[in-house]
């Protein structure tokens, strides 16, 4: 196991995350790589999105064009191995506490030539917790320069005010407003690009987001999100999901924790009316 060492735990606590070149092994990088690759070559079989499989605008048998896997860890074994027991597990542990619940997970594919930009947001108001301890760690499965849209944070965002992306007529839209966005500290902004097997972690108040990948190459983003056990989930909306929510370090807790700065909740999605963020906000803002 990795440990940080107390600067990088220093600097997330301050700036709300973490970029760490090339953190994953290879051999684990390799495995999951593979697997991405397999979701691809399956994609090019389909018209229409799947359970598994994501598709976007444009996508065609020569040019997929994936926007994501959602729920990796319950569409094959790699994933689940790696989501649930792997060294990022640790890692959530480091930061989170030894009670780590798992929540979810999804790998965002960014195809070439044309995926899709996710506009600033947070990521706490899609599912509200009962504190803010909740925190998303990224594995890019390959390089990933900064013409290939690597994800953007504001760092000591998580320390500002919580957006409740909707508009002004109180309609969810997932993203910032554009006054919303107009307020950001420019010079708080950094682009987490990184060489293959890098790895970001970030609070679930920090403002983040990325630019349409306009690039050549795929820029696939394995992403998992762990909570300490403490952080009591406040919707039903994982409640269907194979793996969700399960304890992978540690035990239950014996009480709740509660922030005092509430938290914005969404729309009461039912059973299977959420699908990812890129359709919501393409679908509201275009």
């Amino acid at each position: 196991m990795r440990r940080l060492t107390p600067d990088e735990k220093a600097r997330y606590a301050r700036e709300g995350y973490l970029c760490l070149e090339g953190w994953l092994d290879p051999d684990w990088v390799d495995r999951l790589a593979a697997v991405a690759d397999a979701f691809v070559e399956r994609s090019r079989t389909l018209s229409q999105s799947t359970a598994d499989i994501l598709l976007g605008p444009g996508h065609t048998p020569e040019h997929p064009m994936l926007r994501r896997i959602p729920q990796t860890v319950a569409f094959h074994p790699v994933f689940e191995a790696f989501g649930l027991t792997g060294p990022i597990v640790d890692l959530a542990e480091d930061l989170l506490g030894p009670d780590v619940r798992f929540h979810h997970s999804k790998l965002n594919f960014k195809s070439a030539g044309g995926g899709e930009e996710i506009r600033w947001h947070q990521d706490i108001q899609f599912w509200p917790h009962s504190n803010y301890g909740p925190l998303t760690i990224g594995v890019y499965l390959t390089d990933v320069d900064d013409d290939m849209a690597p994800m953007g944070v504001f760092a000591g965002s998580h320390r500002g005010p919580l957006s409740r992306l909707r508009d002004d007529q109180g309609a969810w839209t997932g993203a910032l407003s554009d006054a919303e966005a107009a307020r950001l500290d420019a010079s708080a902004l950094r682009w987490l690009a990184g060489p293959r097997g890098t790895v970001t972690v970030h609070n679930c108040r920090v403002v983040h987001g990325s630019r349409a990948n306009l690039s050549p190459r795929m820029r696939p983003l394995l992403l998992h999100t762990y909570a300490p056990c403490d952080a009591i989930p406040l919707t039903r909306i994982m409640d269907p999901v194979k793996f969700a929510n399960v304890i992978v370090r540690g035990g239950p807790p014996a009480y709740a924790r509660f922030d005092a700065d509430p938290c914005p909740m969404p729309p009461d999605w039912g059973a299977g009316e959420y699908s990812s963020i890129f359709s919501v906000q393409q679908e509201k803002l275009g």
